[in-house]
C-alpha cells in the first residue's frame, strides 16, 4: 500500500520541539513534508502575508525529511507548499503540536489551526493538534495518539470543507481517559492589556490574556479536557452563511430593502 504524503506545518516555528514530535509520531507510516514558519506566529489565525516577500530556505532534517522554512504565517507555508515545493498537493495537512489549547473559541485566533483551514479550503483534509498545557506539555507521551487520528480520518474521510480540531488536556498521563469525539466549547482567553510606559513618555500595551469561562455543553470539548479526555472535533469551513436566519429571513429583507 502506497503511503500517504503528510505536509507538516506549525505555529510555534520551525525549531519548535511540538513540530519535532508530530514528525516522530508520523514519519515511519507516511511520506512527510515539512514546511514551517522560520519564526513564531501563535494567534496569527487564516492571516497571509502581502506586504513583504516571502524567504523559503531549506532546513537540514533527520532521516532525509523534505523541510523549509518560510518567513511567513501557517497559512502562507500551505500555499508556498502547494503551489511551489510539491509536485503534487498532500493527502493531508497536520499541524502542531501546538504548546497551548485550541479549544473553545480560541480557534478563531490560532495559526495552528488556521493553516489548516488555508488547506481545506482548497480540499486537502487536515487535523490540528495542540495540548492544553502551556509550560510542560509532555509531547513524548501525545506521539502514540496522533498517528491513530490519522488514520481514521484517511479511512473515513470527512465531508470537504471540513477538518479536526484534537486537542490533548493538560494533566497528561500514559493512562488517559481515552479519546472522545466533541463539539466546539464556548470558552476563550479574553483580553487583559498591560500598560507600560516607554522611556520616552509613550503609553504601550502587551495584550496579556486570561480564560473567560462560560456555560458549557457536557459534550464540549471545554468540559471534556477538564474530565482528562483527548477531545476531536469535527470542524467545517465550507459552508459561512447562517443557514437558518437565511431562510427565515430573506423574504422579509429583500421586501425591505427592494429597489424601487
Amino acid at each position: 500500500m502506497k503511503k500517504p504524503t503528510i505536509l507538516i506545518i506549525n505555529d510555534d516555528g520551525i525549531n519548535a520541539p511540538g513540530l519535532k514530535h508530530l514528525w516522530k509520531s508520523v514519519k515511519d507510516f507516511c511520506n512527510p513534508v515539512i514546511v514551517a514558519p522560520e519564526s513564531e506566529q501563535s494567534g496569527v489565525g487564516v492571516s497571509i502575508s502581502l506586504r513583504h516577500p516571502l524567504h523559503v530556505d531549506r532546513v537540514d532534517w533527520e532521516e532525509n525529511t523534505p523541510a523549509w522554512k518560510v518567513s511567513g504565517t501557517p497559512a502562507d507555508c500551505v500555499r508556498i507548499a502547494v503551489k511551489v515545493l510539491l509536485d503534487t498537493p498532500p493527502d493531508l495537512i497536520i499541524s502542531g503540536i501546538n504548546k497551548g489549547g485550541n479549544q473553545g473559541r480560541n480557534l478563531l485566533y490560532s495559526g495552528t489551526v488556521g493553516g489548516i483551514i488555508d488547506g481545506v479550503i482548497r480540499d486537502i483534509p487536515g487535523i490540528a493538534f495542540s495540548c492544553k498545557e502551556y509550560n510542560n506539555p509532555g509531547y513524548a507521551h501525545l506521539e502514540p495518539h496522533v498517528f491513530p487520528l490519522i488514520a481514521y480520518l484517511l479511512s473515513e474521510p470527512l465531508p470537504k470543507g471540513s477538518f479536526l480540531n484534537v486537542t490533548f488536556p493538560s494533566e497528561y498521563l500514559e493512562a488517559h481517559k481515552g479519546y472522545r469525539f466533541a463539539t466546539q466549547g464556548m470558552g476563550y482567553y479574553n483580553e487583559k492589556p498591560l500598560k507600560g510606559i516607554h522611556p520616552e513618555g509613550r503609553d504601550y500595551y502587551w495584550m496579556g490574556c486570561g480564560w473567560s469561562d462560560h456555560k458549557e455543553h457536557e459534550e464540549s470539548d471545554v468540559s471534556l479536557l477538564e474530565q482528562g479526555y483527548i477531545t476531536v472535533v469535527p470542524i467545517q469551513v465550507s459552508e459561512l452563511t447562517h443557514t437558518g436566519v437565511f431562510t427565515e429571513r430573506k423574504g422579509h429583507f429583500d421586501n425591505r430593502f427592494q429597489l424601487k
